[in-house]
């Protein structure tokens, strides 16, 4: 059992035996990390992946959706499998979603049945139910103990890492056997933050003379809190069990800080430890809330590697590395080099996207509904309604583009929230304490009465939640689905299209349709309008259009050499207008895009004359450094032709809906948005085809590269350079020798490859 919100009755019910699985210090990883390149896969994951491999030939596996590195985890197993690099595991994928609504218990309902017919056999449900209500309740006794002083927090630990293995009488009965222990003595502390899935954590922390009395993460108490019911259908009572969440990355960090503020009020704690463990991009979003909520009870931060002497300097108020205050750059700091476009249409669509944007912000300030949305929100809806946007993603573009990263990271750490966790989808936040209207880009960002978002990360929820509480705003959720299927097309960009309704799964679409029409209804509330469906017909018509221009752009581009344009004029040209998707202008903007490129072509112009090496960049665009990609086309004739934006655009985004249901054919665009660019089988095939299609020499990538792309795109004689660095918070260590590094890739790996292909 791979997951803090797992059911244990599911299992128990079918007469299994149920085992929590976490990460095993003993396991060597190193033929892990020689398969999936782990520099994008954290140091839990690798772990977890050789514990799953070690595994017994006869053992089976269940998967929960507790975090998002868990759906990367099944994914991995399926795509290792699916070349051959391990055995097939006998796994399941099971989707458990949390936001408590009509169409997230059908969702959930579903997969329970299917994980029961996955389990086999008849299902004892009364007897599963009544044997964890028991385990439940006897852990409730036991762990009142600890709250009493007399229970210390590490064999608090040891008994649930006890009860999350043993078989129910067994640990009943060792339960049972737990009495009469007596008082200790030490600094009374509650914990929160990141789950603690090493007994080693707590040892440490209580040998620096804290007496741990609770906690409120996934693995702690919280699983003895909450009895199951069957009330005749055990069905309904198992999908229920992760609706709105006390613990994990998509619990409500406000309600989350307020219970545990009750309990450090009725305990007398001395204060509170805050955990972040395995670089957990969750835990730093909820310190605001905690502070708020704990009023003058102090809190203390602590992070990886949790040692004594790391507790020692976080109870005398060192703060950690990474809540470091950031010191913002004064003007006329260096700016990177500039990069040279070669497209007119670029500057031509630059012009417009600040003549709207300039609109916009008059609409807001007459107080027009105003929406902040991320990459992956159906942004379709809001453009039938007529609701003015801005896509946060592209908020963060700007931002980065004038230089102003480093001092909204200040912002951000200034009102406790932080700096460097997501940063590029923070921006939108940091803005709302813009006090600088001399320096804010393009005037700011305004306030938002909406804001939506995909839970497609472990922070995405938490950002904005808090964005959403601090500028007042509706927050439309939608929850992201998981493929669970072990068998899946990988050549999906041939049929996705027009083949949407077969190649997804029927629950995932009736999933994301059903949240679209709730929240179209919000928004026709919140404005007091009504969707026209030819409206929407409209809109998707254009959208497809649009696409379409990019496909053959694409294609273009691909098939010239030498390329007519780089990844320096496809990226803005492809990203300004896509923001506009579904307007005439986007569309008409998409032409012209192509119109010029093919013009280049025709006439023999390129972005490098002397082009000899080509070259694919993997993961988000260096926006706030363009000259990065044409550093290297004057010394070794290398030019980046294929990054995500175009290729994205013409593979993706096209959904033909044929006259029908529209809105389902808007959720399929957006159902799959993301597992296209770093879901394992999803993604490798398709980086691997593009990079072929391009005709690239090499790739390069930065660190939110998937590792199974990485290693498809090698495993298909690609070479490939990892830079080891974020397109946002630029690490200076990793920088340091970047070019030397990018040098010698030119000429080795991808020179080579280079010569071998003019040569043929």
């Amino acid at each position: 059992m791979l997951g803090s919100d797992l059911p244990y009755e599911l299992v128990e019910a079918f007469g299994q035996h149920p085992v929590r699985l976490v990460p095993d210090r003993r396991i060597d990883t190193q033929a892990i990390d020689a398969l999936v390149n782990a520099e994008t896969m954290g140091v839990r994951g690798r772990a977890l992946l050789a514990a799953i491999v070690a595994l017994p030939r006869e053992d089976a596996l269940l998967i929960s959706h507790a975090d998002s590195e868990q759906p990367q985890i099944f994914a991995t197993l399926r795509e290792l499998a699916r070349t051959g690099a391990i055995a097939k595991p006998d796994v399941h994928f099971l989707d458990l979603l949390t936001i408590d609504r009509p169409a997230t218990r059908t969702y959930n309902r579903a997969r329970i049945e299917q994980a029961a017919a996955w389990l086999g056999g008849a299902a004892d449900w009364t007897g599963a139910f009544e044997a964890g209500n028991r385990r439940r309740a006897l852990l409730r006794d036991v762990l009142g103990l600890r709250a009493e002083g007399r229970l210390s927090g590490t064999d608090a630990h040891a008994i649930l890492a006890g009860a999350a293995v043993l078989p129910s009488p067994e640990c009943c009965a060792a339960l049972e056997a737990i009495r009469d222990l007596p008082r200790r003595e030490g600094r009374r502390f509650l914990l929160s933050g990141s789950d603690i899935e090493d007994i080693a954590v707590v040892e440490a922390i209580e040998a620096a003379g804290l007496l741990i009395l609770g906690e409120n993460h996934g693995w702690g108490e919280l699983r003895a809190r909450r009895d199951l019911h069957a009330a005749g259908d055990p069905i309904n009572a198992l999908a229920a069990t992760t609706l709105a969440p006390r613990s994990g990355p998509f619990s409500n960090a406000a309600r989350r800080a307020g219970s545990l503020a009750v309990r450090a009020e009725a305990l007398d704690v001395e204060g509170v430890l805050h955990l972040r463990i395995a670089n957990d991009d969750s835990a730093p979003w909820e310190v605001a809330a905690l502070r708020e909520a704990l009023g003058d009870r102090p809190l203390f931060l602590a992070e990886d590697p949790i040692t004594p002497e790391r507790i020692a300097a976080a109870l005398a108020g060192e703060t950690p590395a990474h809540e470091a205050p950031f010191e913002a750059p004064q003007r006329g700091t260096p700016r990177p080099a500039r990069s040279r476009k070669s497209l007119d249409a670029i500057a031509r669509f630059g012009a417009y996207q600040r003549e709207w944007f300039a609109t916009v912000r008059a609409q807001a300030a007459n107080c027009e509904p105003f929406a902040a949305v991320n990459a992956n929100a159906p942004q379709e809806i809001l453009r039938a309604l007529g609701v003015p946007f801005v896509v946060n993603q592209w908020w963060a573009s700007i931002v980065a583009a004038k230089q102003q990263s480093a001092r909204y990271a200040a912002l951000l750490r200034a009102h406790d929230l932080p700096g460097d966790v997501e940063a590029y989808s923070a921006q939108g936040i940091a803005a709302l304490f813009e006090e600088d209207a001399e320096r804010a880009p393009w005037g700011g960002l305004p306030r938002p009465d909406l804001l939506g978002a995909v839970l497609i990360t472990d922070a995405t929820a938490r950002i904005f939640e808090a964005w959403a509480e601090r500028s007042g705003a509706l927050l439309q959720s939608y929850e992201r689905s998981i493929e669970s299927r072990w068998d899946i097309p990988i050549d999906w960009w041939d049929g996705l299209a027009d083949g949407w309704d077969d190649l997804i799964e029927p629950e995932r679409l009736d999933l994301f349709e059903a949240g679209l029409r709730e929240a179209i209804g919000q928004i026709e509330a919140l404005t007091g309008r009504t969707l026209d469906p030819a409206r929407l017909e409209h809109i998707m018509d254009l959208v497809n259009a649009q696409q379409r221009h990019y496909r053959a752009t694409r294609d273009l581009v691909a098939r010239t050499v030498p390329a007519p344009v780089s990844v320096v004029d496809t990226m803005p040209a492809t990203m300004v207008p896509q923001w506009h998707r579904g307007t005439e202008w986007a569309r008409d903007a998409a032409q012209a895009f192509h119109d010029e490129v093919a013009a280049r072509a025709a006439a023999g112009e390129a972005a490098c004359p002397n082009e000899r090496i080509r070259l694919m960049f993997v993961g988000r665009g260096l926006w706030s450094d363009m000259g990065f990609y044409q550093r290297w086309e004057e010394s070794h004739g290398a030019v980046f032709v294929c990054s995500m934006y175009l290729s994205l655009a013409a593979d993706g985004y096209i959904r033909e809906h044929h006259g029908g249901n529209l809105v389902r054919a808007l959720a399929a665009r957006f159902v799959t948005m993301g597992d296209e660019l770093r879901m394992p089988s999803w993604a490798g095939a398709w980086h691997v085809k593009e990079a072929r299609l391009h005709q690239c020499d090499g790739a390069v990538a930065l660190s939110d590269a998937d590792p199974l792309v990485i290693r498809a795109l090698r495993e298909a004689g690609i070479a490939v350079l990892e830079l080891g660095m974020d397109n946002y918070v630029r690490d200076e260590a990793a920088e340091a020798d970047l070019d030397a590094r990018v040098v010698a890739f030119l000429e080795g790996p991808a020179g080579e490859a280079s010569r071998k292909r003019l040569d043929d």
